[in-house]
C-alpha cells in the first residue's frame, strides 16, 4: 500500500530518523566498552540567519518528546525565550543541554537537531512579522506551502512566535484553539460571482464565524468592498484583499482608497484583512494605510532554520571541546533589568558552571541563570508550558526589544 513520505512517531522516537554515522558510532563505542562513558553537550547556533540579533527558541517540548524515558539530563531555556547567538563576549550561548552515558543518547542528535532547528526558524520569523504589525491580527497561512506532516508543528510555531491565529485543521487542536480562515476564489469561482459567494456564506457559516468577504476575484478592489458592505449590511465583518501582485500597482495607496469609501458610507466597523506574499518589510506600510489583518503563509513556514549544533564539552566530567568551541558545562546568565547592551531583553553572559554570582557585563546588576532541569533520567522534573503561556513570554519580551 503506497504511503506519505514521512516517519512515524515511533520511529522517530526510536532513533530511526538519525544519521548512519551516530549508529556506527555507537557500536564502536558498544564494542569498545565505552558507551558509558559520561559525556555532557550543548546546542548552541554561532550565527542567526539574515544577520537576525535574536532567535525565539522553540521545539523544547518535542525535545522533551524524544528524551522522554531515555537516561539522560536535559536542561534547557524556557521555551519561547529569546536569545542571542552568542553573549557580550561572543561565546555561544547554550539552548539545551544533555549529559548522560554518551551511548544512550549519541543517535539522537539528528533528530532532536531536526525538532529545533525548523521550529525555532518559524517562531522567530513569526515574532519579526508580529513586530512590524503592531497591534493588527496576525493569522498563519502557510500550512500549503510545506509538507502537510509538519503542518502542527508550524502553525505551533507561528502562534508561539506571537500569531493570533492559525488557519489549519490540526495546527488548531494542537494549540487548543479554534481554526481561523475566511473564503477562498474557489468558492467564488464555483458560485459563478461573488455575491453569490458572499450571499451564500452568510445563509450556511454559524453566527460565529465572522463574515469576511473576499473582494477582488473579479472586480475592482472598493467597488466589491463596498457592494459585500451594500449586501451584507451589519453582519459584515471585514473584506480580504489578497491581490495578485501583477495587479497591485501601489498597494497602501489601493487599502487607502478601500478604507475611505468604506467609512465614507458608515461602513467604520468593517475591517481590511490582506494577504497574499506579505512579509515582514511589506507590513508596516499596508497597516499605517489602513490594514488592520493579516494572513502571512511562505514568508514564515518557509523561514530559515537555525544553524544549531550540538556539541560534546565534557568527558568524564572533565572539560572537552573541538576546535572552535568552548569546552566545560556552563549556565547562560541574562540580566532582565538592563536595556543598554543591545541584546534582547537585556544583557546575556555565559560563563562555567561553577560560578554563580554572574554579574551583567553591561551594567554590573545580577543576572538570571536560564537554563533549567527539565529531564532527570528520563523523567520530567518540571511543568511544561501551554502554548498560549509561551506565546505570552514572547510577547512580553517583545515588548521590551528595541531592535
Amino acid at each position: 500500500m503506497r504511503t506519505f513520505h514521512v516517519a512515524s512517531g515511533d520511529e522517530i522516537k526510536r532513533g530511526g530518523t538519525t544519521d548512519i554515522y551516530f549508529v556506527r558510532t555507537q557500536k564502536v563505542l558498544t564494542a569498545k566498552r565505552l558507551a558509558t562513558r559520561h559525556a555532557h553537550a550543548e546546542f548552541t547556533v554561532g550565527a542567526l540567519p539574515d544577520g537576525w540579533p535574536w532567535a525565539v527558541f522553540c521545539g523544547l517540548e518535542e525535545i522533551v518528546t524524544l528524551l522522554e524515558g531515555v537516561p539522560v539530563d536535559v536542561a534547557a531555556l524556557p521555551e519561547g525565550t529569546i536569545f542571542p547567538a552568542t553573549d557580550y563576549y561572543g561565546v555561544r550561548v547554550p539552548v539545551v543541554t544533555i549529559a548522560g552515558p554518551y551511548g544512550n543518547y549519541c543517535a539522537y542528535e539528528t533528530p532532536a537537531l531536526g525538532l529545533i532547528c525548523q521550529a525555532t526558524g518559524v517562531a522567530t520569523k513569526a515574532a519579526r512579522v508580529r513586530r512590524a504589525a503592531g497591534t493588527a491580527h496576525l493569522l498563519a497561512f502557510g500550512t500549503r506551502r510545506m509538507h502537510p506532516a509538519i503542518a502542527p508543528l508550524l502553525d505551533r510555531a507561528s502562534y508561539v512566535g506571537g500569531f493570533d491565529g492559525v488557519s489549519g485543521l490540526s495546527g488548531a487542536r494542537l494549540l487548543g484553539i479554534e481554526p481561523r480562515g475566511t473564503m477562498p476564489h474557489a468558492l467564488i469561482v464555483a458560485l459563478g460571482n461573488a455575491a453569490a459567494a458572499w450571499k451564500a456564506f452568510d445563509d450556511v457559516m454559524p453566527a460565529k464565524v465572522p463574515r469576511v468577504a473576499l473582494v477582488d476575484t473579479y472586480a475592482d478592489e472598493k467597488a466589491d468592498a463596498l457592494a459585500a458592505a451594500d449586501l451584507l449590511g451589519k453582519a459584515l465583518a471585514g473584506v480580504r484583499l489578497d491581490t495578485p501582485a501583477s495587479r497591485r500597482g501601489n498597494f497602501p495607496e489601493i487599502i487607502r482608497e478601500v478604507r475611505w469609501e468604506l467609512d465614507l458610507r458608515g461602513f467604520t466597523h468593517v475591517q481590511i484583512f490582506v494577504s497574499g506574499g506579505l512579509d515582514e518589510t511589506m507590513i508596516p506600510a499596508l497597516a499605517a494605510a489602513g490594514a488592520t489583518g493579516f494572513g502571512v503563509g511562505t514568508a514564515v513556514a518557509n523561514a530559515p532554520t537555525i544553524d544549531f549544533a550540538m556539541d560534546l564539552v565534557e568527558l568524564d566530567r572533565k572539560p572537552c571541546a573541538k576546535r572552535g568551541r568552548f569546552g566545560g558545562r556552563k549556565q547562560a546568565w541574562r540580566c532582565t533589568a538592563c536595556g543598554g547592551s543591545g541584546y534582547p531583553a537585556g544583557g546575556w553572559v555565559v560563563r562555567p558552571i561553577h560560578e554563580t554570582r554572574v554579574r551583567c557585563p553591561a551594567c554590573g546588576r545580577r543576572t538570571q541563570g536560564l537554563l533549567q532541569p527539565v529531564l532527570r533520567r528520563g523523567r520530567l522534573v518540571r511543568t511544561l508550558p501551554t502554548p498560549t503561556q509561551i506565546r505570552e513570554r514572547v510577547l512580553k519580551q517583545l515588548a521590551h526589544m528595541t531592535r
